[in-house]
């Protein structure tokens, strides 16, 4: 224990700073956990920021954390007809659609809760209130919180550094607290602890292709010679060969001496297999089709194609994170009574913004069978409404109002009305 405590603060896990502090016995397995949590079978240091730095694990995090950030979170209240209205008059509704403090937009906010449970399994988000009435949310460094414990009172004890050094506790009340996936219902599984041999192997292989790539993947070749050398000979056709390779002049060589030049080439190291086998592992651990994140190889691996792959990403990886923030949206932010009136949601039509062909298909099915008005296409286009028949919910037979279905077709209704006109005709003539 005396190295241990010698170590400067600089080289500790950053999974151990949430320890300072903090009493440690030698019986406290969840330190010592944290303290090897880092290690792994290829000897290499994995951090969060040393994760990040493989392209693969930026790219899955990003791809995650961007397209459900920028997903509109509505909030809603739920009416008596078992309809729905936007909530606009709750203070949650700009707080959550809008600005969650003072110093960060949705946007920039909901992407560093997603990126926090992506990588650290868990987020962390201090309530203000003023009264009762919640007025902002602001985002905690997971790598500055003691991981959750509950107490014997039954409670759930959340301990914060601030970045100034002060450790406070911070009531259940006020935390928001949103786990990714957990084995105990109270803290969640960081992927990149739980992964650190998958990702010490990925900075492992970068290191060696990096090296050996750096010497142009070989040496230029081999200098045999018909005698021994004296070193400083050796260090002079050492140098020789080095001159005459990068001004690609003549290389002159004595005492019966030959050339051989040496190839070697990725295949033959192994290492493209090896990085691209490491890239779809680490695709493995955040559940992300290969190819989204520009691995094209096996990119049919999934019913019929990259269409059914799309649709399980969107089903299998952004629906699960999407629920996650929502329910715990009902469980920190709604009073009880609140619960069975107010939801929040995020709206996966969001999706079809970037495409403009899905996007009409959507509206063309959504007023063809009665779901939409023109209206509401409309508004969801940021164009003003139209009033009058665009107002009025259709139907594909026809285009019917909805109310008219079972009544009589157009033509019988002509029909009728042609008649009565001739009736009123005849009449008037005589």
């Amino acid at each position: 224990m005396t190295q241990t405590k010698q170590k400067p603060i600089g080289r500790i896990k950053s999974s151990v700073l949430q320890w300072l502090g903090v009493p440690i016995s030698l019986t406290n397995g969840e330190f010592w956990n944290a303290w090897l949590g880092g290690s792994n079978w290829s000897g290499k240091r994995v951090t969060v920021d040393s994760a990040l730095q493989l392209s693969a694990a930026m790219a899955c995090v990003r791809l995650i954390a961007e397209t459900i950030s920028t997903l509109p979170l509505g909030f809603f209240e739920k009416l008596p007809d078992g309809t729905r209205k936007t909530a606009a008059n709750h203070p949650l509704y700009e707080i959550l659609h809008n600005q969650p403090n003072a110093d960060m937009s949705a946007v920039t906010f909901w992407e560093t809760v997603l990126a926090s449970m992506l990588l650290w399994g868990a987020a962390y988000i201090e309530i203000r209130r003023s009264g009762s009435r919640i007025i902002a949310l602001d985002f905690l460094l997971p790598s500055n919180m003691t991981p959750p414990k509950r107490n014997r009172d039954g409670e759930i004890e959340f301990w914060y550094t601030d970045p100034g050094g002060q450790r406070r506790q911070i009531p259940e009340s006020d935390m928001m607290h949103i786990p990714a996936f957990s084995t105990n219902g109270v803290s969640g599984i960081s992927p990149i602890a739980y992964g650190a041999n998958i990702f010490g192997a990925a900075m492992a292989a970068d290191q060696t292709s990096a090296e050996t790539f750096k010497d142009a993947m070989r040496s230029p070749g081999l200098v045999m010679m018909d005698s021994v050398l004296k070193p400083d000979q050796r260090e002079d056709i050492r140098k020789h060969v080095d001159k005459v390779s990068k001004s690609g002049s003549v290389m002159v060589l004595e005492k019966g001496a030959g050339f051989q030049q040496l190839t070697l080439n990725p295949a033959d190291a192994e290492l493209l297999a090896s990085r691209q086998f490491n890239i779809e592992e680490i695709c493995r651990w955040f559940r992300v089709p290969p190819f989204m994140v520009g691995h094209a190889e096996k990119s049919t691996t999934w019913g019929t194609g990259i269409e059914q792959q799309m649709i399980a990403f969107l089903t299998f990886v952004l629906r699960p994170w999407c629920v996650r923030i929502e329910q715990g949206v009902r469980k920190s932010l709604l009073t009880p009574a609140e619960r069975s009136r107010y939801f929040a949601e995020f709206a996966m039509e969001g999706l079809l913004r970037a495409d403009s062909a899905a996007r009409a298909s959507f509206y063309s099915a959504m007023t063809q069978n009665g779901i939409f008005t023109r209206d509401d296409c409309r508004i969801l286009e940021n164009r003003p409404p139209m009033g009058g028949n665009a107002a009025v919910l259709t139907v594909q037979s026809n285009m019917l109002p909805i109310d008219m279905l079972g009544q009589k077709t157009d033509a019988g209704a002509a029909k009728d009305a042609l008649n009565t006109w001739l009736n009123q005709t005849s009449k008037g003539s005589e």
